[in-house]
């Protein structure tokens, strides 16, 4: 009997991460999801993870999953991510006030955990593993822990690093990918699995600042991007809003557009 491809996963609870579960899945994948309580102030999209994890199970879908608490390392790093007193700027995705919200080091952190985990699958059950993670082209331009050069130079170290390397390989699907592109690819792997896309991604977290209900205002760069997501690919986002999903589109627009006019000018970047 063939042996399932393996695929360690980082899995945050969020859009990107989901979509690339149920790919992984629909591809009939062994998945290892790794997720991580880093502190962060929207804890509440592995709350979402949780729900999606049940649903999935439910309908006769098993993999892995788990929460490391490295809920200390919030008190030692510097972003608006982690701090109480920081409140989460607001504007476009690409604004340069959203470098207020990298994490310094996370992705090479959690990168450097699931490798190693990743790794020791390989070696435990003499399998080939690929060390899958969900970042996309939306990223690079804030978050430089998601450009293709990192991940390249990264993964290049861990394999110098460990001996067995050759038995992880490194998967990012979605790397040339916007938002709308990762939403038609979940949506395919979403109906080979028989499942619901709005049950699916109604249980994530986009938001770095919802209520307590665990509503955005839609305000944040993250939100923008995903509701912009969600209106070109022609479908409302199933997650709650404060507001109607009229007007989140309406603001996430006039915000796309200021920073577009912004550029042109050459300032608000």
């Amino acid at each position: 009997m063939t042996k399932k491809r393996r695929a360690v996963v980082c899995l945050s609870g969020g859009m990107d991460s989901t979509a690339l579960l149920v790919r992984l899945l629909s591809e009939g994948r062994k998945v290892y999801g790794l997720s991580f309580d880093y502190g962060q102030k929207h804890r509440i999209e592995l709350s979402r993870l949780k729900q999606n994890v049940d649903y999935l199970r439910a309908n006769g879908i098993e993999f892995d999953s788990q929460v490391l608490d490295m809920s200390k390392l919030g008190s030692l790093f510097h972003s608006a991510l982690t701090d109480e007193n920081w409140t989460v700027p607001t504007g476009h995705y690409e604004q340069e006030n959203m470098k207020q919200t990298v994490v310094p080091n996370r992705n090479a952190i959690f990168s450097s955990i699931a490798y190693g985990y990743a790794l020791s699958i390989a070696i435990q059950e003499d399998a080939e593993v690929d060390f899958s993670l969900g970042v996309h082209s939306g990223d690079h331009a804030i978050y430089p822990d998601c450009r293709p050069e990192f991940y390249e130079a990264i993964f290049n170290a861990f394999s110098i690093g460990n001996w067995d390397s050759e038995k992880v390989f490194l998967n990012l699907p979605y790397l040339n990918m916007d938002k709308a592109d990762i939403l038609e690819d979940a949506g395919q792997a979403i109906d080979k699995l028989g499942l619901d896309f709005d049950t699916v991604f109604r249980n994530t977290c986009t938001s770095y600042q919802p209520d307590k209900a665990g509503r955005s205002h839609g305000l944040t760069g993250s939100d923008v991007e995903r509701i912009l997501a969600f209106q070109k690919y022609g479908r409302p986002d199933p997650v709650e809003y404060q507001s109607s999903w009229e007007d989140v589109v309406r603001q996430a627009q006039r915000l796309e557009r200021q920073f577009k006019q912004d550029s042109s000018a050459g300032f608000g970047t």
